[in-house]
């Protein structure tokens, strides 16, 4: 039987995988992914650039893609940036138990308010994504700024 950290790093390479199709498309490298029970029941990838939508984050978009749940209590969303104060929210307002973040050092995000609202946040502190970011916001500053509200 697999261990949560083990689980953890798992859904995160899906997340990270999303985030590759993002940057492949000509998007911002941000992927994420929601689990129940182990299995992935949404996916997505930070789309305002492709779809022209400047609330389509990753963590949108796989909510998005997930439809309508009866409850999000057991789900973890698995993210390769933590989340801005927008997509915060949201997993704050649809009652996600738990966000798995694989950076925050290019972006230190709303982890704290997350935790202060009850949700338990795990950051990773993941090299790769740390990488991709850093990559990503020198080579488009402006997009990157768009993006975060700046």
């Amino acid at each position: 039987m697999a261990t949560q950290d083990e689980l953890d790093r798992k859904f995160l390479d899906a997340a990270y995988e999303e985030a590759q199709q993002g940057l492949r498309e000509g998007g911002i490298p941000i992927g994420s992914v929601l689990v129940r029970n182990g299995e992935i029941i949404g996916r997505g990838h930070n789309r305002r650039v492709q779809k022209g939508d400047p609330i389509l984050h990753g963590e949108m978009d796989a909510i998005q893609n997930a439809g309508r749940q009866k409850t999000y209590r057991d789900v973890t969303c698995y993210t390769t940036l933590s989340p801005c104060m927008m997509c915060t929210g949201t997993i704050i307002q649809f009652g996600i138990s738990r966000v798995v973040v694989a950076e925050s050092k290019n972006f230190k995000g709303f982890q704290d308010v997350m935790s202060l609202a009850g949700v338990n946040v795990v950051d990773y502190h993941e090299p790769r994504c740390e990488h991709m970011m850093a990559e990503f916001i020198e080579n488009n500053p402006s997009l990157w700024n768009e993006d975060i509200g700046e």
